[in-house]
């Protein structure tokens, strides 16, 4: 009997994901569960373990090779069947259409809305319209390349960075034939700047100070070259997808930022009162993380609004509060989540942080962990953090920062009267999506938690 190894779904917007290195060969017996090879995607390094008992009868994927979700990667010979003659291997785009089991085709459907391409132009009569990804459109713009001669390999023929890029490649090599005026643009070496040609092109071009820009002039920005001394640091692939996921959110979700005052003197007492306990009951130390969680969660439980998610053209009002915690990891942001945090207390909320943080140091985080999420809370630390504003976690509504806590004199009412007193105070910044969330939900959201931290009604 044939088992089939298909990419799995590894988080919420993660469309695809790269075979790193195969730690089994053709023709190598297997046990089930055993580790088949390593991939990697902008959210996590994993294991894929095997389905089954048996032997390898052919590796599909090559290390290195980006497949969508649901491709095939390899075929397993369990004892039931003697390895026979090797199929020939399925191009991605059908392996993921081929195999993708119902549960991960619903999970790749849901997660697509949040990265939805927007159209470049209308294909020819009688096929459906291409759709493009921004960091897509901006190449083929930069590099006069007509998308509709891009052969696509991603899910449903999307084309993708990686085919772009080796268009241009074929179309250097002479592989293949453009239109007239697609130009390959090589990246400059490193090296001394050359000097200006006489005439710059049109594009490098300054248009002085009032004047109107000249028709077709597009903006580029100059590119440094590196000097002695510099050090280059190339993207790693996690840091390339985070940037463009962070790119996508940032010009499809009109952000909108509000900032609230918070006065955290009673719940940072409550939690001095209890702190010991917690440590030696627990095993780890009580911050005021879990306090802000449960006054995210139940500030939301209040405006489920602001527990939604963007799909397409509706928005979807969730039901489940799977909170995300920002955590900060060796090659980048991560946001593993807290699965109905809507029922968890503020011990339950803090001792999921501490078991995520854990995995996230270990690197033992799961697709699992990093799935589902429907708001997100960060808290970037300490140092110098007065209060900023983060980019909302794509597809979900809005996201919540933490700023620096620090105990500074205000003036507060006492019997009736002013008084200026020494308070432990902290900026709670919120980011919100002016496609969904109008200012006044997002500041009534905002004053809410704010008014529950303050409250400090919380049980240990």
């Amino acid at each position: 009997m044939a088992v089939e190894v298909t990419m799995p779904q590894m988080g919420e917007s993660v469309v695809e994901g790269t075979v790193t290195k195969w730690l089994v060969k053709a023709g190598e017996s297997v046990r089930e569960d055993q580790p088949l090879c390593e991939i990697s995607t902008d959210k996590v390094d994993t294991e894929i373990p095997s389905p089954g008992t048996g032997v390898i009868a052919r590796l599909v994927a090559n290390e290195g090779q980006t497949l969508p979700i649901g491709a095939l990667l390899a075929v397993i010979e369990t004892a039931a069947e003697a390895p026979g003659p090797a199929k020939p291997a399925r191009a991605p785009a059908a392996a993921a259409k081929a195999t993708t089991p119902a549960p991960i085709a619903r999970v790749a459907a849901e997660a697509l809305p949040a990265v939805s391409p927007v159209p470049l132009r209308v294909a020819p009569t009688g096929a459906p319209p291409r759709r493009y990804s921004p960091v897509v459109l901006r190449i083929a713009e930069d590099r006069g390349v007509d998308l509709n001669l891009v052969p696509g390999t991603g899910i449903g023929g999307r084309v993708s960075k990686r085919d772009v890029e080796r268009y241009l490649e074929a179309l250097e090599r002479g592989q293949v034939h453009g239109p007239p005026h697609a130009e390959v643009i090589r990246p400059a070496a490193a090296g001394p700047i050359a000097p200006p040609a006489a005439a710059a092109p049109p594009a490098a071009r300054v248009t002085p100070p009032g004047a109107a820009p000249a028709a077709g002039v597009v903006f580029r920005a100059p590119v440094y070259q590196p000097r002695d001394g510099d050090i280059v640091e190339p993207f790693t692939r996690r840091r390339k997808i985070i940037a463009e996921h962070m790119v996508y959110s940032k010009t499809h979700a009109p952000h909108v930022g509000t900032v609230a005052e918070v006065d955290l003197t009673k719940v940072m007492a409550l939690r001095e009162a209890h702190k010991d306990a917690f440590r030696n009951r627990e095993g780890f130390a009580l911050t005021l993380l879990p306090f802000a969680a449960m006054a995210t969660v139940r500030a939301l439980k209040e405006f489920r609004r602001m527990n939604a998610s963007v799909a397409g053209d509706s928005v979807i009002i969730r039901k489940d509060i799977n909170l995300g915690i920002a955590m900060d990891a060796e090659e980048g942001l991560v946001v593993p989540v807290i699965k109905g945090a809507e029922g968890l207390s503020v011990v339950g909320l803090a001792r999921e942080i501490e078991r995520l943080h854990r995995k996230v140091l270990e690197k033992s985080l799961t697709a699992d962990d990093l799935s589902g999420g429907s708001f997100t809370l960060s808290n970037p630390g300490r140092e110098g953090n007065l209060y900023g504003f983060a980019i909302i976690n794509q597809p979900q509504v809005g996201i919540l920062r933490m700023g620096e806590v620090k105990k500074r004199p205000v003036v507060i009412e006492v019997d009736g009267s002013d008084a200026l007193a020494v308070r432990t105070m902290m900026y709670l910044a919120l980011s919100y999506d002016h496609r969904v969330i109008d200012g006044v939900l997002g500041n009534r959201f905002l004053f809410r938690t704010s008014r529950i931290l303050e409250e400090a009604d919380f049980e240990l």
